[in-house]
């Protein structure tokens, strides 16, 4: 490796633009949930109860609902890049394999947007 090599080369796509791009992107968004997780899990435990009202309020802090929308893109993303994974080792249909591969990506887009509207909707009052 030299010093002009790129960045892309170093991380295995190599000349080719292919390689272990997939590989590192799943790894990437597995640490972003690390402490994302982390996060929830600890902010959760800190609320008095876990009633609607005590949720909502906690849900209503801006800071709140921006690391909780990060962690469902995220972890939806994530969902979907194992997902795949899954879908191209295991079924061998051209066919079966390009539909099922559309119908998880579509899939998963509906379940980040449905998580960001519902998040949405409670910070932002629309929800009591």
């Amino acid at each position: 490796m030299s010093l002009t090599t790129p960045l892309r080369q170093v991380l295995g796509a190599g000349p080719a633009r292919s390689g272990v791009h997939h590989w590192w992107r799943q790894r990437l968004t597995s640490l972003a949930l690390v402490p994302l997780s982390i996060w929830f899990a600890v902010s959760l435990l800190a609320l008095p109860s876990l009633d609607h009202a005590i949720v909502v309020r906690w849900l209503a802090q801006s800071s709140s609902a921006l690391w909780l929308v990060l962690f469902v893109l995220i972890g939806a993303w994530h969902s979907q890049l194992g997902l795949r994974v899954i879908i191209e080792d295991y079924v061998h249909g051209a066919g079966a394999k390009t539909l099922l591969l559309v119908l998880v990506g579509f899939a998963h887009v509906l379940i980040g947007a449905a998580g960001v509207f519902a998040i949405l909707k409670i910070a932002l009052g629309g929800a009591a």
